[in-house]
């Protein structure tokens, strides 16, 4: 790990914080950071938000590897075709070094914190550092835990810990710092989740442990279901209303990343969602249709108008296939089973035109929110727990039904415009109750509306994530010449590209537990997820 990592913009925060007057205490160490001269609560802000804002971080791999985004630009070629284009090794990095840095806003946020009495913020600081190294874990595999984030402490070379042991560890961390929360102590003045409310981190740190837990589902199941026992004993989130987001503001010059990518021109003109969601969708009469996508005006040149808003008739949606392009060959996207056709003629010709793009009122605003954690993807793994027969506190047909329901309502969050009524989602939820027939349709349709849920509120990663570890929806891989990835799905990202040579032994020690090396599909790819 790059020493600069564990320090990446720490100085612009604190700069910002308040500082003792005592300017004459020649003695002390101007570079030192302590609780006296420093406001912890700013890096929690800032923690929350690099965390959150990923972009093309998730964008340009996660979301087309799990399908739910397509595109025929060659941008996307890493994503849409596991086909190396250009950044790739950037974006191979992009997580590790963004995660890492926010991480270290929480790690520090945490030690400020303890030496001001803050008890609260100290916790819920060991919380976001669980967040977000959970991130890194699941993207890599094992990575410097331990270790990680000690660069005050002069260690700059941090052993790989086994996912084994960063997932044993995160689960008894989280136990403690949920269960240390108190409403009646310091309230966080910098909280962009929950804006300093305690009952709600207490539920978020829960409803974190229940999302940890249940990763293990494969490889633990006797601790999956220990930990999401606790959790659901301890208290998930009870509705919409406790959804972890991050609300961002352009105006300050704190834009949504994802929203401000799906703008660019080429984004804008060829990323579509998928034919496998539009079609599971319209199969499902799933009332999210008539919000999540839109057809463009005809015509390349209102193709291309960002400020052009599409018809989002439901009947009119059509998905596009992953694996083709505009290079006129076998591949070209006129040669897929079904193409529509373009619309306009000529130098105006739209190829992708009759193809649904994610709905510009939803989805580019560049002062929209980002989904962290929330209600429905909680209710949706409480009720696979209660099909697994744990205590899920409450039946694996009613957990479904409030998490189905609670994905459809937190759309509105993106814009009224998109308001699905309670009452709606009910009534879609009394007709398409959860499949009780076997264990394995209930898990599937479970799992199929969490790839739903994290698709349509933008969380690319978890949805790619929960696809690793629950094998549902059934997908096929695309197949596309030249692929890294032998034609498979990849299921792990190498880790970061310096590694080799800055932390030599500690890098090469944790390639040598993955069978085929470092790579997009080590056998093994991450413990939990091992194949």
């Amino acid at each position: 790990m790059k020493k600069g990592l564990l320090y990446i913009g720490l100085a612009s925060v604190l700069l910002t914080s308040s500082c003792t007057k005592d300017f004459d205490q020649i003695n002390t160490d101007p570079t030192a950071i302590d609780a006296a001269r420093y406001n912890a609560n700013l890096l929690l802000s800032r923690a929350q938000y690099n965390y959150a804002n990923t972009g093309y971080s998730q964008l340009l791999f996660q979301s087309m590897w799990v399908q739910l985004l397509s595109s025929t630009f060659n941008y996307y070629s890493n994503g849409d075709k596991y086909v190396q284009s250009s950044g790739l090794t950037g974006y191979q990095n992009r997580i590790w070094e963004e995660d890492y840095a926010a991480a270290s806003y929480a790690y520090e946020m945490t030690n400020l914190a303890t030496s001001a009495g803050l008890t609260n913020l100290e916790n819920i600081g060991k919380i976001m550092r669980i967040l977000i190294m959970q991130h890194i874990t699941d993207l890599y595999g094992d990575v410097p835990y331990s270790e990680a984030l000690q660069g005050k402490l002069n260690t700059f070379t941090p052993a790989y810990d086994t996912q084994e042991a960063i997932y044993t560890s995160m689960l008894s961390e989280l136990e403690t710092a949920t269960g240390a929360l108190d409403a009646s102590k310091d309230k966080p003045t910098a909280d962009l989740f929950y804006g300093g409310d305690i009952a709600k981190w207490k539920k978020f740190g829960y409803s974190l442990m229940l999302r940890t837990a249940m990763r293990l589902t494969k490889m633990n199941p006797t601790l999956a279901q220990q930990y999401a026992e606790k959790a659901a004993a301890g208290g998930t989130f009870a509705s919409v209303a406790d959804d972890a987001v991050v609300k961002t503001d352009n105006s300050t010059g704190f834009s949504n990343a994802t929203s401000n990518a799906l703008r660019v021109q080429d984004d804008f003109r060829e990323v579509r969602w998928t034919a496998k969601l539009i079609n599971y969708l319209r199969s499902n009469n799933d009332p999210r249709l008539s919000y999540i996508g839109e057809i463009s005006p005809d015509g390349l040149a209102a193709n291309n108008n960002t400020a052009l808003a599409g018809s989002t008739d439901s009947s009119a949606q059509i998905g596009m296939p992953n694996g083709y392009d505009l290079q006129g060959g076998a591949t070209d996207i006129s040669k897929a089973p079904g193409y529509p056709g373009g619309t306009g003629t000529g130098t105006d010709f739209a190829a992708l035109g009759k193809y649904s793009r994610p709905t510009t009122a939803l989805y580019r605003n560049v002062s929209g929110p980002e989904f962290v954690l929330t209600y429905s993807e909680t209710e949706l793994l409480l009720a696979e727990a209660a099909v697994r027969g744990w205590n899920a506190n409450g039946t694996a047909a009613v957990h479904f039904a409030n998490g189905v329901s609670g994905a459809m309502q937190s759309l509105a969050t993106f814009s009224s415009s998109a308001t699905i009524s309670a009452a709606t989602a009910a009534l879609w939820t009394t007709t398409h109750p959860l499949n009780v027939s076997s264990t394995t349709a209930s898990l599937q349709q479970i799992n199929e509306q969490l790839w739903v849920t994290n698709g349509t509120l933008m969380n690319f990663i978890e949805a790619w994530c929960n696809w690793r570890r629950s094998g549902y929806p059934v997908l096929t891989p695309v197949v596309y010449s030249g692929g890294f990835s032998s034609g498979k799905i990849p299921t792990r990202v190498p880790y970061y590209s310096t590694e080799s040579s800055t932390n030599p032994t500690n890098y090469q020690s944790a390639v040598g537990r993955l069978t085929g090396g470092d790579t997009f599909i080590s056998t093994g790819d991450t413990w939990w997820d091992a194949q």
